[in-house]
């Protein structure tokens, strides 16, 4: 996909210890037309100094340093506003990415005219140890999205004649952002194949190990933003734990 240019999005709060690890993924990429924008949400450790030496070192990295705290939909909705590419792609600072996702997306993307694409990622510890490899079905429509989050925020591109969708302020707001792109475009497709393109780290006590909490999370996402009735809401509910204990199944 001659010409394309990717907008990197990834929020920080307080990742001095990771940083390194996600910004050095950005930077392996194969596919050299890429923007990093980094929005570090009001640190109080080493990391908006650690992100000013990164973008003094790499002028494809571009920092911006929130006036307040205003959690990580807000941090990537900045980010959004500020980027300048023809794609989108998100990667949270404890992440990691395989060197060719970019290119391997890009050109799956131009053979089959997908606007949303994703891929296969991997769950690991902070230590790196395999939880489970997610491996998400070949295409997906919105009604599928609507029984399983198919799409990995941290493997998502998406083509920006699209359109900008906003991070909403409510728990599973990635879900809900492609949730919103699958339905502009109509269908979102997956690289082929059973390799990884992305490593999500899971750290004990983050709130997506929650499990009951991601719960009323997802029952409030089906009310009263799909605005789905009592009866199919409760129908999509089995689906989603139903999916949600696959992925964590090696």
């Amino acid at each position: 996909m001659n010409g394309a240019l990717v907008s990197v999005v990834m929020p920080a709060f307080n990742a001095a210890k990771y940083l390194r690890g996600a910004v050095g993924s950005v930077l392996s990429q194969t596919w050299p037309s890429w923007e990093l924008i980094i929005v570090d949400d009001c640190s109080t450790d080493d990391t908006p100094h650690l992100l000013d030496a990164l973008a003094a070192a790499d002028e494809r990295i571009r920092v911006i340093h929130a006036d307040q705290n205003g959690g990580v939909a807000t941090a990537r909705n900045t980010a959004i506003a500020a980027a300048r590419g023809s794609h989108i792609a998100f990667l949270d600072s404890d992440d990691g990415w395989h060197p060719r996702k970019l290119e391997w997306q890009l050109e799956h993307m131009e053979e089959t005219h997908a606007r949303v694409c994703y891929t296969a990622y991997d769950r690991v510890t902070e230590d790196g140890h395999l939880l489970s490899r997610v491996r998400p079905p070949a295409c997906v429509d919105y009604a599928q999205m609507l029984r399983s989050n198919h799409i990995g925020n941290l493997t998502g591109l998406y083509d920006r004649s699209l359109g900008d969708a906003t991070f909403p302020h409510v728990g599973h707001e990635d879900y809900v952002f492609w949730l919103e792109m699958v339905r502009r475009a109509g269908h979102a497709t997956c690289v082929p194949g059973n390799q990884p393109l992305a490593y999500y780290c899971v750290r004990e006590g983050s709130v997506s190990a929650d499990k009951w909490r991601a719960a009323c999370w997802q029952w409030r996402i089906y009310r009263d933003i799909a605005r789905l009735s009592w009866l199919s809401s409760s129908q999509h509910m089995c689906h989603y734990a139903w999916q949600a204990m696959r992925k964590r199944m090696v």
